[in-house]
């Protein structure tokens, strides 16, 4: 249990930095030189680049070992395209089934993420758009597609959002949209605000990674 905790966290800091530009394509990872900057020991760093592997994060070359692969803006629009899909169906559950109770806790974050947004608070901000969307999804009742959504979310960057100007006030709108349909049981609207939402977030992304690109 606890080398698998390792090897997670190790990829995770090993995603973390591609997907912000850290390591660029093409770069080589060694198993020896990660483990001496993290502290870790080689068997649960092997683990976490074959995980990345097949993420589609690194390209395992012969004679060269692991290489960073290059994302481009196609492929992340193509990501959250299909992450759009996931939490869509996800939302639309959720506002069938979204007890009382449950309805009053996602107000309630809902709220909040409206004020941190309003004080810009981008730290903030990033902790209840984890919470919100937590809360949606939890209120769907589907722990496969949840699992599968997780599987996307590898692909943001944390903190990325903080970057981006005007971000703050673009998903405070979205959130809203999201809110008041769950709240008011509209599976189509929900459906529809949740989806414009993850694409919306995708394509800041793409273009973050244009910009990059070209810069």
């Amino acid at each position: 249990m606890q080398r698998r905790q390792l090897s997670d966290e190790v990829a995770a800091h090993l995603r973390q930095s591609i997907m912000a530009g850290e390591l660029a394509p093409g770069t080589s990872v060694r198993a020896e030189a990660v483990g001496e900057a993290l502290d870790v020991s080689a068997t649960p760093v092997r683990e976490a680049l074959h995980a990345l592997r097949a993420e589609g994060f690194l390209d395992l070359v012969p004679r060269k070992g692991f290489t960073v692969r290059a994302l481009t803006a196609t492929d992340i629009r193509d990501i959250f395209e299909a992450h759009a899909l996931v939490a869509g169906e996800l939302t639309a559950r959720a506002a069938r089934a979204i007890t009382d109770e449950a309805a009053a806790e996602l107000s309630a974050t809902h709220e909040a993420l409206m004020a941190a947004a309003a004080a810009g608070d981008t730290a903030e901000l990033d902790r209840l758009n984890d919470e919100f969307h937590r809360r949606v999804y939890a209120a769907a009742g589907s722990e496969r597609l949840r699992w599968a959504l997780g599987n996307f979310v590898k692909y943001v960057p944390s903190a990325f959002y903080a970057q981006i100007d005007g971000w703050p006030e673009a998903t405070a709108a979205d959130h809203a949209a999201v809110h008041d349909a769950v709240i008011a049981h509209d599976a189509a609207a929900a459906r529809q605000a949740m989806s414009a939402h993850i694409r919306n977030a995708g394509e800041k992304l793409a273009g973050y990674f244009e910009g990059r690109t070209h810069s």
